[in-house]
């Protein structure tokens, strides 16, 4: 918009707008905003066009200190690229900074008084407030006594209360904050206020005998400031299954050991009543072992019980995997690749082989008892090769475990 000569009564009209929309702009974007734009002037304050020959460029181009080629070089540099609230109100006030650089510099050399306080109206000068910056409370020691700060000074917000500085309080922050007495002052001036004791409200000196009233949770007592028992007296007030701890000068319920229903102090030993899953043995409640306890704590088939604190849970006992409710022998998966009699021993293969040739033995029976010659003579032959199988082969070890008593 710098080089938007032409349209100045439009951007007249446009910068009245934008007075309106910046009103609630922060005072600090643009107390920022205006230190920046200082900052740059004193940065460009020697220089000049650059072109080479200065003395021409300057009666031809005018003066450089009041140039809009410095202009712009301060404006570009005023904001931070990543702070947009500083960046959204430059945008809006282009019209006002043109107005100061060109017309006004002059007669208003102090451009955060001239922008921020008089044309938008979100500043005020130091020891003012509010919207009509009104003066804040003062006395002869400054602004708030010169021991707080007035609340929205500089600003156009805030009430112009005082905020005490700690240890002080009144409407000039005049008097001591509760917790705090007044110095003795060796001349004429008022003492500072220093902190009491703490569990003094009101006091006389540091010590803890120099009390005159007490914080809540204290008792006065010799000018002493006592601790007050909450939980040995009614003032405690506790929901169910927690116990009163008492602290200094206050109390805390403290949450009861999960084997009690109710207690009277921390642990086991303290129980008013035993949860479920425990029972009173001597003075403590213990946990209940349900996995010897009861005969059959896990009905379920190869399950095994496990005990846990005030209860149980059943699980699939070693070697077993629940499946579908059911516990399971826990087998790896069957092998693709392994044939049907690869599981099985010598022994067992053995057998299997003795069965199949029985049959085959009794098949040829059964065809030589109907007087068929060829399978009278197989048979007779199969049953002479099985003799000789057992008479040589297996007949040394049945001797051998006869006579071992086997």
């Amino acid at each position: 918009m710098w080089w938007a000569w032409p349209f100045l009564p439009a951007l007249v009209l446009l910068s009245e707008l934008s007075v309106v929309r910046v009103q609630t702009a922060p005072c600090q974007t643009c107390r920022k905003l205006t230190e920046s734009f200082i900052t740059g002037l004193e940065r460009t304050a020697t220089k000049n066009f650059g072109g080479g020959n200065t003395a021409w460029e300057e009666e031809k181009l005018a003066k450089y200190a009041s140039s809009e080629t410095r202009l712009l070089e301060i404006v570009e540099a005023a904001c931070e690229k990543a702070d947009f609230d500083c960046n959204q109100l430059l945008e809006q006030i282009e019209d006002q900074v043109e107005t100061w650089w060109f017309h006004r510099q002059q007669e208003a050399p102090d451009l955060f008084e001239w922008l921020c306080i008089e044309q938008l109206r979100v500043c005020c000068l130091p020891g003012r407030f509010g919207p009509d910056c009104k003066e804040c409370p003062s006395s002869p020691g400054g602004v708030c006594g010169g021991l707080g700060r007035c609340e929205g000074e500089g600003t156009r917000l805030g009430d112009g209360e005082c905020v005490c500085d700690p240890g002080y309080s009144g409407r000039l922050c005049q008097s001591c904050a509760d917790g705090y007495y007044r110095e003795k002052s060796s001349n004429a001036s008022i003492g500072a206020c220093a902190a009491c004791y703490h569990s003094c409200k009101k006091c006389t000196g540091p010590q803890d005998y120099k009390c005159l009233e007490c914080k809540p949770g204290w008792i006065l007592h010799d000018n002493k400031c006592v601790d007050i028992d909450e939980c040995g007296t009614e003032l405690a007030r506790c929901p169910s299954n927690t116990f009163c701890h008492n602290t200094e000068g206050s109390y805390e319920c403290r949450g009861c050991d999960q084997a009690c229903v109710g207690c009277m102090g921390s642990g086991p030993a303290r129980c008013k009543k035993c949860s479920r899953g425990y029972k009173l043995r001597g003075a403590k409640c213990l946990d209940i072992n349900e996995c010897s306890d009861r005969a059959i704590a896990c009905p379920g088939l190869n399950e095994a019980c496990i005990n846990e604190e005030g209860s149980f849970h059943c699980d699939c006992a070693d070697g077993f995997i629940r499946r579908d409710s059911i516990c399971v022998e826990n087998k790896p998966p069957a092998d693709p690749e392994k044939g049907l009699f690869d599981d099985m021993t010598d022994d067992e293969v053995l057998v299997l082989q003795q069965m199949f040739f029985g049959v085959v033995i009794c098949a040829i029976a059964t065809l030589a008892a109907k007087g068929d010659m060829v399978f009278t003579a197989i048979f007779i032959g199969g049953v002479a090769a099985m003799a000789g199988y057992w008479l040589t082969e297996k007949g040394d070890y049945m001797l051998d475990g006869f006579l071992k008593g086997r």
